[in-house]
């Protein structure tokens, strides 16, 4: 949840200026040769145009790749991040320097189209799971550079966030189990080491690797693979094992059409990977007016 990275998320210009940066570094170079055709000093207007229906966010990275070309430029939008757009809808009117439109063009919508998508895509899964009480969250299979943005989408699309990063959290895998010795020992190394704020996280495989869990003190346990039957004997298990409560979050092979059936058995969340790895950019499209 946004409160669980407040201080990451509290910096967020920078890391938009920052990923804005690198963005039209790459793309512009030495500059844009293109551009050239274009008068120096000439002023345009342009629309950008949904090609389709989706969960618009990005534009805040939108609006920064071209204030840094031309920071008097004008965007004036008809939606905001979060908001559902439609097929044919006008988002927003761009004006400035005609030189800078074009040649922010490109960076300014693949952020667009790919928060866009992210944010879209936990829409869906957040839509089909709703009434049952069950979360959907995001992971660290990001595109590289763009976890915080593409964390960001996840929260426009109605979706929560799992650790930002290694820093803020520790989630015990089955090769941590095995190098740190057993469950019992590794859970209490993980007390140890872990900072206040940090939350413990440890993923099991099998309903006996819960139990040990549960009796080592866990309260939030990741459960890999588990199919329907497994996880709603996990959560029967967890209720009757403890007076206190254990989060339980189903993990592994997740599509829009099994997530309500999982949702169903009773986990408190759903993380899926593919929120912001499996991922098809939005079709939005900017015209320059004539």
């Amino acid at each position: 949840m946004l409160s669980e990275f407040n201080g990451d998320f509290m910096d967020l210009a920078a890391e938009i200026d920052r990923a804005v940066f690198q963005a039209l570094e790459e793309d512009v170079g030495t500059g844009d040769l293109t551009a050239l055709l274009i008068p120096r000093g000439k002023t345009a207007r342009a629309s950008v145009i949904s090609r389709e229906n989706a969960t618009l966010c990005g534009t805040r990275w939108f609006e920064a790749c071209f204030r840094r070309l031309d920071p008097h430029s004008r965007i004036d939008w008809f939606v905001q991040d979060g908001d559902s757009i439609t097929t044919g809808q006008k988002l927003c009117d761009l004006t400035g320097d005609a030189r800078a439109l074009l040649t922010g063009e490109r960076s300014a919508l693949n952020f667009l189209q790919t928060l866009s998508a992210v944010a879209t895509q936990t829409k869906l899964y957040v839509s089909v799971v709703s009434g049952t009480g069950a979360m959907i969250v995001d992971t660290r299979k990001t595109l590289p550079g763009l976890r915080l943005a593409q964390k960001y989408a996840v929260m426009r699309g109605g979706g929560i966030n799992h650790r930002m990063g290694l820093y803020d959290g520790i989630l015990i895998k089955e090769n941590h189990i095995i190098s740190a010795g057993d469950i019992e020992q590794v859970m209490k190394t993980a007390r140890e080491v872990a900072p206040r704020e940090a939350f413990i996280q440890i993923e099991v495989e099998t309903l006996d690797q819960l139990r040990q869990a549960i009796d080592a003190g866990a309260e939030m346990v990741l459960l890999d693979n588990f199919d329907l039957d497994q996880l709603s004997k996990a959560v029967d298990l967890a209720n009757k094992r403890l007076g206190r409560k254990v989060i339980l979050e189903a993990s592994g092979g997740v599509t829009l059409e099994s997530v309500r059936m999982i949702a169903a058995t009773g986990v408190h969340r759903i993380s899926i990977g593919s929120l912001t790895k499996n991922i098809r950019a939005v079709d939005l499209s900017m015209r320059i007016q004539t």
